[in-house]
């Protein structure tokens, strides 16, 4: 099956069964897998790899503990730029994206047009990275919401 074939109406109770068991254990060994969706090695190892091919699967991460390693602070800002115009969106975008202390961006309707997550380690630091955000050429406003209590994080999705 090429990927064009391997569609969502193609995904059989194994293969989401597999994919279950893969996002909860990232590093499930094929034999461990085989034995969760009762099949054998070949035929899962088999399968495992369609799903990669067909990027069912996009990449395997660890989950570092954000809080152990010092980063206590963490914001959602809004964004607003000054014109939609593809040299500041681009800008805009390019910046976000290489910028490791903004885990997660992105585009939104509504009032702002971009929601922005910030971590840092103290409300100083947040103030800098802030700072930052301001400074980006088409930046025109910004509007920040700091979290005092994290409830929920997953990247899980729900296969059920």
């Amino acid at each position: 099956m090429n990927k064009q074939e391997l569609t969502n109406n193609t995904l059989d109770d194994t293969d989401l069964s597999m994919l279950r068991h893969i996002q909860r254990e990232g590093r499930i060994s094929n034999s461990k897998l085989s034995e969760k969706v009762n099949l054998s090695e070949t035929p899962c190892w088999r399968r495992w790899k369609r799903l990669e091919d067909s990027e069912y699967i996009k990449e395997y991460i660890a989950v570092l503990n954000r809080k152990k390693l010092g980063f206590s602070m963490v914001g959602f800002t809004l964004v607003t730029l000054s014109n939609h115009e593809i040299e500041n969106t681009d800008f805009f975008e390019q910046f976000v994206s290489s910028t490791d202390w903004i885990p997660m961006c992105h585009c939104i309707a509504g009032g702002a047009d971009y929601i922005v997550e910030v971590i840092a380690h103290d409300l100083d630091e947040y103030y800098d990275r802030i700072s930052q955000l301001r400074r980006v050429k088409g930046v025109s406003a910004l509007h920040s919401n700091i979290s005092v209590k994290e409830i929920k994080t997953s990247h899980h999705l729900p296969l059920d």
